[in-house]
């Protein structure tokens, strides 16, 4: 019982300490709110309103068909500019697109000759240069097989095969982004929560005082790790519910109260992994430089951002050893498919274990950091 209230004190200062950040607490509210829907509507993955000319030098039936196929919301109304604003035009932005449809166009195609439309792209705007480049030449090989045979044709296929999504039936990117933006901010801001917290005692030299305590290193670190995983806790419940939920409208299908156990575990872990990096750094500039090379690791290779079955064998092996992998799968696997314990209970049997491994270890760090100080 003395070892619990020792624990419970030690994290109320935490939690009192944390409230007298501000810029800390700005970050939290930052990255639970306007990151998550920035990140979640900020990068479409459809073709939305694309800048597009065309130089119409063929000033043909067929030329003036492939103009009008171009319309909202894909791409704007098109520009009819002549050849010499095409550099100029793309250069200071005002065009992604530049179809130029050369002279005798429809003559050469009704001969057979089969020519060519140059397409020049502004690769700087990447997603909608790879986008609207397939976009481009569907629309212009529909319109003009469309003109030679005088009417549209579907091929008749010998198969038809018949497509059900599941889970995310507009294919949404919304509903996809928005989850995994919050699973990145839960880690990011465990680790550095309680990596901070360590170092701020250091700095502000209160962990001489705890050390002249009847305090134990169990009893010191777990407090942070209970403190600061409170407050991720509430935050990411919170966020889940108004910000995911609710501001952006992703239906939740799953319970999400075994999605916050999964995150209990999962801050068991990461939070513990905070504590072992505040005792390798000094300062919070080397704090900041460590969560560089080990937290964008965890997030990119988790499989929240890319699919994790087209990362190379070793790098899928290596990153069971990572609890941001199994908390990817349990988060998708309970919120987006509604899937219960007997699912997703490999993950939860995965976080348990990572996380006591890496708090054993932390633990073991943060005594012989304690002891050097002594």
């Amino acid at each position: 019982m003395h070892t619990l209230l020792n624990i419970f004190y030690l994290g109320v200062k935490e939690l009192r300490s944390l409230s007298r950040d501000t810029m800390m607490l700005i970050i939290i509210g930052f990255a639970f709110s306007g990151q998550i829907y920035i990140v979640a509507t900020g990068v479409p993955e459809s073709l939305h309103k694309a800048p597009i000319a065309i130089v119409d030098e063929d000033r043909s039936q067929l030329s003036q068909r492939i103009v009008n196929a171009f319309y909202p919301p894909r791409f704007l109304v098109p520009a009819i500019i002549e050849q010499p604003a095409t550099d100029s035009g793309m250069d200071v932005g005002l065009y992604t697109f530049v179809l130029d449809i050369p002279p005798h166009f429809q003559r050469d195609v009704l001969a057979g000759r089969q020519p060519t439309i140059q397409v020049n792209v502004d690769a700087t705007r990447m997603t909608q240069a790879f986008l609207g480049n397939g976009y481009i030449h569907i629309i212009v090989n529909d319109e003009v097989t469309g003109f030679v045979q005088r009417h549209r044709a579907a091929a008749v296929l010998p198969v038809e095969p018949e497509v059900r999504v599941l889970f995310n039936p507009n294919l949404n990117s919304v509903w996809y982004g928005a989850v995994m933006e919050l699973i990145n901010s839960i880690t990011a801001l465990s680790i550095i929560l309680t990596g901070a917290a360590l170092v701020r005692e250091r700095e502000h030299g209160t962990i001489e005082h705890l050390l002249v305590m009847p305090l134990t290193p169990f009893e010191i670190m777990m407090a942070k790790v209970w403190a600061m995983g409170l407050v991720v806790v509430l935050v990411a419940t919170a966020s889940l519910v108004f910000v995911v939920q609710g501001w952006l409208g992703v239906p939740i299908q799953g319970s999400i109260a075994l999605f916050v156990l999964g995150l209990a575990l999962h801050l068991f872990a990461t939070t513990s992994l905070g504590i072992f990096l505040g005792t390798v750094a000094r300062s919070m500039p080397q704090l900041g430089l460590l969560m560089v090379i080990s937290v964008l690791p965890l997030l990119m290779l988790s499989g929240a951002i890319t699919p994790f079955e087209s990362m190379p064998d070793w790098v899928q092996k290596l990153m069971l050893a990572a609890p941001t992998t199994h908390f990817v799968s349990l988060a998708q696997a309970i919120l987006y498919r509604g899937a219960g314990i007997s699912v997703a209970w490999r993950q939860f049997a995965a976080l348990a274990v990572i996380g006591t491994v890496l708090f054993s270890l932390s633990l073991a760090r943060f005594r012989k950091t304690l002891g050097t100080m002594a």
